[in-house]
């Protein structure tokens, strides 16, 4: 009888549970924004660049072999950076402008402002400032006078635009929330060492998407999952000083391990989607779309191949996982909306979504953390 028992109010839970899920919003884009700044740089602008080693050594190499060396690994050849009169927020304002014109939605009933980043507003001469913090910031410029708007900022690493579309989904999930605006901002030209050879891979930019709460159970967020790994993975990527110990030595720069990171993105990275995958009751065959983290293409490419290989597969259409990093280079927090705004506005050759769509959204960064999303478009 107690085993009776026990087995009927299992289903009863089962069975309220499931209804209890199916009861609750899904979290939908209805508009997106990106901002790619209009400066250019290029190759031609390290050939005078004066590099050292993690020994804090000059390295006597010719430029054009530094340079080039460094396309052949990361295939990035140009990168963005933001104007000197543009600050961190003017990035993202501008993004947010284009995401809330797409929804067509007034701006007041925005319920949530999540600004993805690492180093905030960052002053002209590289100081970050997180006071006030730039959702705030971007608050004001977006000129909400919403008092009930609540602006927060996420400090997550590259995965930090991921993470906020997470949090925005159980926000809206909880009933907290209905109308979400989700940035990913970063103006890293500002943080890098001019002496370190890795600040040829970082970017400046912005993206944007407005998310809302929706009974249309066919599409939004079907699946999320993030996991940190913070023990010695902490130095993988940080701030410290120049490799050149007799430049600025009151500032604080970006630092990373590129082979660490490398290895570590390449151990846990595939598994990390694949359980998004299987999470949301789905497989690779089902996947229109991959947008990972523009870190670098050879890091990139090798996640890909090994998520199929976790499937058997060692052929597969290389269109599923798009590329922007060759021409935009690492914008951090902004790789991903900024590639998901590009191609939903038809700006991205041989690349288009269409209903029903399974995209997966995946990064992993300083932490070091990994989250991937599977949304239904």
């Amino acid at each position: 009888m107690k085993v009776e028992m026990i087995l009927y109010i299992n289903i009863k839970m089962i069975k309220f549970a499931h209804q209890f899920r199916m009861n609750m919003p899904n979290t939908v884009i209805i508009g997106t924004g990106s901002y790619v700044p209009q400066r250019v740089i290029d190759a031609s602008s390290f050939m005078d660049a004066v590099f050292y080693d993690d020994n804090h050594q000059r390295i006597d190499k010719p430029n054009d072999e530094i340079v080039n060396k460094f396309i052949e690994i990361t295939e990035i050849k140009k990168r963005r950076y933001a104007e000197d009169f543009e600050s961190n927020s003017d990035l993202g304002a501008k993004a947010s402008e284009a995401a809330i014109s797409d929804a067509g939605i007034d701006r007041e009933k925005i319920d949530y402002i999540i600004y993805a980043t690492n180093f905030g507003e960052v002053t002209s001469n590289g100081i970050p400032s997180f006071m006030p913090n730039t959702a705030a910031r971007l608050k004001n410029k977006l000129g909400i006078k919403n008092l009930n708007c609540i602006t927060y900022d996420m400090i997550f690493g590259c995965p930090g635009w991921v993470e906020g579309m997470s949090l925005a989904d159980t926000l809206i999930k909880a009933c907290k929330a209905k109308t979400i605006l989700v940035v990913g901002g970063e103006v890293l030209s500002r943080t890098v060492d001019p002496y370190d050879r890795d600040r040829m891979i970082f970017a400046d930019g912005a993206g944007a998407v407005v998310v809302t709460a929706s009974e249309d159970s066919d599409n939004g967020i079907i699946s999320e999952s993030t996991i940190c790994f913070n023990g010695e993975e902490l130095s993988y990527l940080e701030t410290g000083p120049s490799l050149n110990l007799n430049h600025c030595v009151e500032r604080q720069f970006v630092r990373m391990r590129g082979r660490k990171i490398y290895e570590f993105a390449l151990k846990y990275v595939p598994n990390a989607i694949k359980n998004t995958i299987d999470k949301a009751g789905l497989t690779i065959s089902d996947i229109s779309k991959i947008l990972i983290h523009q870190a670098n293409a050879k890091m990139d490419h090798a996640i890909i191949n090994r998520l199929h290989r976790l499937y058997g597969i060692k052929s597969y259409d290389q269109n599923i996982s798009p590329m922007t990093v060759q021409e935009f280079g690492n914008s951090s927090v902004a790789t991903i909306p900024t590639m998901f705004d590009l191609i939903k506005r038809g700006k991205m050759e041989g690349h288009s979504f269409k209903k029903g769509d399974n995209i997966v959204f995946a990064s992993v960064g300083a932490g070091m953390n990994i989250n991937a999303i599977v949304y239904r478009y």
